[in-house]
């Protein structure tokens, strides 16, 4: 390119496209339907502003699938209705302390186990663990407790697990009393007595 930009030596930016001349007779290669087909939706103007996923009316793809229900469909966002999020720490990992050292969700965000201390942290039993600590965490498992004890530390919950209903509990709870006057058991008196 010459040093100097002049009316001269001006160039477009890129090369100039002929732009489509549509309608101008058999002969230009685009005459009679201009390329658009002969009639339909398509054919119309205005026709290629439709959404996303629209079927010219009838129901929609996704509409017409059946859906995941509960916590694992795609559609109960943003994670399901029933589902927790909890940062998982195993046993192995807690190596990285010294014996007596306290161990916390800050301070396992210190030494870079976990990302966040807005979600809750789950101590999990995978590994060994061979040092006392005194854990705080969220929720911890069983079998991450019984290893956090039989090395003599301490492990404190903060979110004590909730205890589960039984489910289609059929007979009538213990304590409550048929109400009065109510005989249905009671076997009718006979004539004899």
């Amino acid at each position: 390119m010459p040093g100097e930009l002049n009316l001269s030596n001006l160039q477009p930016a890129q090369e100039r496209r002929a732009r489509k001349r549509v309608g101008r007779g058999m002969g230009s290669g685009k005459g009679r339907y201009s390329g658009r087909g002969i009639k339909g939706q398509k054919a119309r103007a205005g026709s290629h502003a439709m959404r996303a996923g629209f079927e010219g009316g009838q129901m929609p793809l996704g509409m017409r699938t059946a859906k995941l229900r509960g916590n694992t469909s795609a559609d109960a966002m943003p994670i399901g209705p029933f589902r927790t999020v909890t940062q998982a720490v195993n046993v192995r990992d807690l190596d990285r302390f010294d014996a007596g050292d306290e161990v916390t969700p800050e301070t396992l965000k210190a030494r870079g186990l976990i990302r966040s201390l807005r979600t809750d942290v789950k101590l999990l039993g995978s590994g060994e663990l061979t040092k006392q600590l005194t854990i705080t965490v969220h929720a911890a498992s069983r079998t991450a407790r019984e290893k956090v004890e039989a090395a003599g530390g301490t492990l404190t919950v903060l979110r004590e697990p909730k205890e589960r209903k039984p489910k289609n509990l059929k007979r009538r709870p213990e304590g409550r009393t048929r109400p009065a006057g109510d005989t249905a058991d009671e076997e009718p008196a006979g004539e004899d007595g």
